[in-house]
């Protein structure tokens, strides 16, 4: 079954997205605020900092620290600037996986920060 989009400026519930490919253009509808991909981008780079030094210390505190870091620059994003409640409350791995697809699309030029 495939889903139709939602119309403008109507609330949408992740969860009714039945594959990634849906999910990730309203993943980054819910990113149009510029310093909220900002966030994003710092705490991803931050928690791949983080697992790069757990790897080269096999101190399991770094894998604490990724995630305070990754979840908590996101989530200052979306309370603060986006004013919005993050997708990963109800879709936790599209979101997850929306994180890392949108950071290499920054890398990659096709979404601004």
């Amino acid at each position: 079954m495939h889903t139709t989009p939602p119309a403008p400026g109507a609330a949408v519930d992740p969860r009714r997205f039945e594959s990634f490919a849906e999910f990730y253009p309203f993943y980054l509808t819910e990113h149009a605020d510029r310093t909220c991909r900002r966030l994003h981008f710092a705490g991803s780079t931050i928690s791949l900092l983080c697992v790069a030094a757990l790897v080269a210390t096999g101190n399991p505190w770094w894998l604490l620290a990724g995630l305070v870091a990754g979840y908590g620059f996101a989530w200052v994003g979306h309370f603060g600037f986006e004013k919005n409640r993050p997708a990963s409350f109800k879709r936790p791995l599209y979101s997850f996986m929306g994180d890392w697809a949108m950071y290499r699309d920054i890398w990659l030029g096709k979404v601004k920060i």
